[in-house]
């Protein structure tokens, strides 16, 4: 891997925090209903943390002397967690979740491989730590994914 497929990957993955914030604060308006309480309440602590994944890309990506993408460079691409119809519809907005983490946990793999390969540990340390919250993140809609699925 080259300096190149690094950049590219911390770019990639700077666009889809920066995506996820935005569908995760729409979903957290959004949904109603008694079963939505604690999906609204996790999604709007999540919220902060994924746009601080957002601003340490970023910031690597300057450290690097690279430009973080901004609106223009900007391809929406999280077709399953677009808010739903049915504002009631829990279940639709977990599997979004699901799907943009597993998303997120792929890229942050590909970056690791990519870094260490490139011989740079500050991004592959940067890419594990990350890699680890998108983890956690995915085990606790996981669970609510189960608890839906009991009922």
């Amino acid at each position: 891997m080259t300096t190149q497929e690094v950049t590219d990957l911390l770019k990639k993955a700077y666009g889809d925090e920066i995506e996820t914030v935005m569908n995760y604060l729409t979903n957290s308006i959004v949904l109603e209903g008694v079963s939505a309480e604690e999906v609204r309440e996790s999604l709007e602590t999540d919220i902060q943390e994924e746009l601080n994944h957002a601003e340490m890309l970023g910031q690597r990506l300057k450290q690097l002397d690279e430009r973080p993408p901004a609106s223009y460079d900007f391809e929406a691409r999280q077709e399953s967690l677009q808010p739903p119809e049915n504002s009631t519809d829990v279940l639709s907005v977990i599997n979004g979740v699901l799907d943009a983490e597993e998303d997120a946990i792929e890229t942050y793999r590909e970056l690791v491989s990519a870094a260490r390969d490139a011989d740079d540990p500050v991004t592959e340390d940067l890419a594990v730590t990350v890699l680890s919250d998108e983890e956690a993140h995915r085990t606790e809609f996981r669970g609510f994914k189960r608890e839906y699925d009991e009922n």
